[in-house]
């Protein structure tokens, strides 16, 4: 409840300064907000988004822009007067420009790249020309560097001299004069050390490093199994090219976070909220996969199809068929997305994909053998309470009960090994998402069924 009426108490102020058209007051009352309680306002604000982010000292401005969601910030680009637009992405670190044009379509890149002085221009072609979600598109070239040969007294003169301009200064970089690196250190070590003391004195060598081809979900893991702010990014040759910082990192992760959830739940990843996505944009991102499982249960049509004459001549199996199919496919499912996830979390490898599959096995055996005791008294239970599945009952419940182990195992093997198939392709693996795991385990799990049905009933009822 009090949050609620700081944030109206908020709003009203922000309506009071705004509505006096006062410029500098509107000034001070935005430059003394939080960043976040700004951004706040931009989003309860949109007609007055682009004034608020003129309003703000340029500092402020980038700090608020980088914390927006893109739509946001691509309407403040697209509107903001030509001055302020060049100003503030001048302004902006090298790694969020990049991230924020990379989302931009190639037209609209080009033009605002014009607006850069020309040392930012260079570092932003650099940064653009790596691969798309590579590290490299991360990494900023603000950092403070020593050489080996300096005394703590000059590196403390470095980071007064470059300090101010470096995105972080928790950890400093040792290169050689070939601009190799060759460890990084944290300040406190340098803080504790004698003034006349060398560099090379504190170095262990010890260090970690990204390459700047890595895939952004490799930084993701590194810094997840590291207790560090910042990591060096290095070329294929050790240069020095840049570092990624840990908000950064922690960006991608909630993104490719989102872009995993959406693909397992059988639709393409959308690039922004969903209340701000067209609605044709909407429907081509669903479309496509609905049209892909569409197709993949026209198999499970042809599979029934060619057990017409077996359903027509035994019609008790057909009511049992969306029991077997959904057993397969939820159990399918489950795997598929325990695999996904620890494959995300980097708990498991595709080197251990024996040790899964031997785990899902038993897991599988156990699972359908418990389904496939309930659906056999199931039959059992409708014979003796309800006088259904007439007197071959017995076999019946076991041609049910044994299905159902097949298809279970089935499933749960299906979907634990997809997932690491598509991986070793060089796939995303929540492409193996559980729509797409539950329509092939259907079409699979009525040829199971019906193959079992007709081997214990083949002679009898058949």
């Amino acid at each position: 409840m009090a949050m609620e009426l700081e944030e109206i108490s908020l709003q009203q102020k922000f309506d009071e300064v705004i509505a006096s058209e006062n410029k500098l007051q509107i000034q001070d009352f935005l430059n003394h907000q939080n960043i976040s309680d700004v951004a706040e306002l931009i989003y309860a604000n949109e007609d007055f988004e682009n004034q608020i982010i003129s309003h703000l000292s340029i500092h402020r401005a980038v700090s608020v822009f980088k914390i927006l969601e893109l739509p946001t910030q691509k309407r403040i680009i697209h509107d903001l007067p030509a001055f302020k637009t060049a100003e503030l992405l001048n302004e902006l670190p090298p790694d969020d420009r990049t991230s924020f044009l990379s989302e931009l379509p190639g037209s609209a890149v080009r033009e605002l790249i014009k607006t850069l002085n020309p040392d930012e221009r260079k570092i932003t072609l650099s940064l653009l020309g790596y691969p798309e979600n590579s590290v490299g598109r991360l990494m900023t070239p603000d950092y403070v560097y020593v050489y080996e040969h300096d005394s703590v007294e000059d590196v403390f003169n470095t980071i007064r001299r470059y300090a101010k301009s470096s995105e972080t200064i928790d950890v400093l970089y040792v290169l050689n004069d070939k601009g190799e690196l060759l460890d990084d250190i944290r300040i406190k070590d340098f803080i504790m050390a004698a003034p006349e003391k060398k560099v090379s004195d504190l170095m262990d060598g010890r260090f970690i490093s990204l390459h700047a081809e890595d895939d952004q979900e490799v930084a993701s893991e590194v810094f997840k199994m590291n207790n560090r702010v910042a990591l060096p990014v290095v070329s294929k040759s050790n240069k020095l090219l840049g570092i990624i910082t840990i908000d950064d990192v922690l960006w991608v992760a909630e993104e490719e976070y989102s872009e995993d959830i959406q693909k397992i739940g059988g639709t393409q990843a959308l690039d922004e909220p969903y209340l701000d996505v067209p609605l044709l944009k909407l429907y081509k991102k669903r479309i496509i996969w609905l049209l892909i499982l569409f197709v993949g249960e026209t198999l499970t049509i042809a599979a029934m199809s060619g057990f017409q004459k077996t359903l027509e001549q035994l019609l008790v199996l057909s009511t049992f068929i969306p029991l077997i199919i959904s057993s397969g496919g939820n159990s399918g499912s489950q795997a598929a997305t325990l695999i996904i996830q620890a494959l995300a979390l980097g708990e498991i490898t595709i080197a251990d994909w024996w040790h899964i599959a031997k785990r899902e096995i038993i897991s599988g055996i156990l699972m359908g053998v418990t389904l496939g005791i309930m659906g056999f008294f199931i039959v059992f239970g409708g014979y003796h309470l309800f006088d259904l599945f007439g007197i071959h009952y017995i076999r019946i419940g076991f041609a049910i009960g044994i299905a159902i182990i097949g298809v279970v195992l089935w499933g749960t093997m299906m979907g634990s090994m997809l997932p690491l198939l598509l991986k070793k392709l060089g796939a995303d693996p929540a492409t193996s998402s559980t729509p797409f795991i539950a329509t092939l385990v259907d079409v699979t799990g009525l040829l199971i069924y019906f193959s079992v049905a007709y081997l214990f009933l083949q002679g009898i009822m058949l």
